[in-house]
């Protein structure tokens, strides 16, 4: 089982960062209920194994495209990100910690497993990736697309996707450079 969800979520992350067309240095931002993974409601039955298993997969496809994964906590800690401390400002960083029942399993897994873990309140990602409705809008970029993954589950929970592009200006008169779409 745990393999299986390993290869679904990086299954995910590949799509997603091939259609997004992210580039090195760019971030990836996850949101994940491993109690949704495992098939019960959103908060309710967190498993780190499961959370494990899902960000290996992730990790593994954003390493392999240079891209930084950002981790958001739950709601217990507002939604922060946990993210690499080269991907961010000195200035962003916040005090928190997270932990299975205050931030997620999700979240706790990555700040064990980045080299430099740092948590900010926010972050402008550059698409993301929603595992078991989590809402990861507010740390999207604008303008935020929807994205209809083919790796749309993972384990029993559903994925949503999203990508960013440059916002439209100038109304219906205006050309547009398809090399930004």
């Amino acid at each position: 089982m745990y393999e299986e969800i390993k290869k679904q979520a990086a299954a995910s992350a590949a799509e997603i960062i091939e259609i997004a067309k992210l580039k090195k240095g760019q971030i990836l931002v996850v949101g994940c209920s491993s109690s949704e993974v495992c098939g019960s409601k959103i908060g309710s039955d967190s498993n780190l194994e499961v959370a494990r298993m899902v960000f290996a997969g992730i990790y593994e496809e954003a390493r392999k495209n240079g891209v930084y994964v950002a981790a958001q906590c739950c709601e217990h800690l507002n939604r922060a990100i946990i993210i690499e401390r080269s991907a961010v400002k000195d200035e962003d960083i916040v005090n928190v910690v997270p932990f299975v029942k205050a931030g997620g399993s999700f979240a706790t897994t990555a700040y064990a497993e980045f080299e430099k873990p740092v948590a900010v309140e926010e972050i402008k990602a550059d698409a993301g990736i929603d595992i078991g409705d989590t809402l990861i809008g507010m740390h999207l970029k604008r303008v935020a697309v929807p994205v209809r993954l083919v790796n749309n589950m993972i384990g029993e929970a559903r994925v949503v996707a999203a990508r960013v592009r440059p916002k439209f200006i100038g109304g219906e008169r205006a050309h547009y450079d398809e090399r930004l779409l």
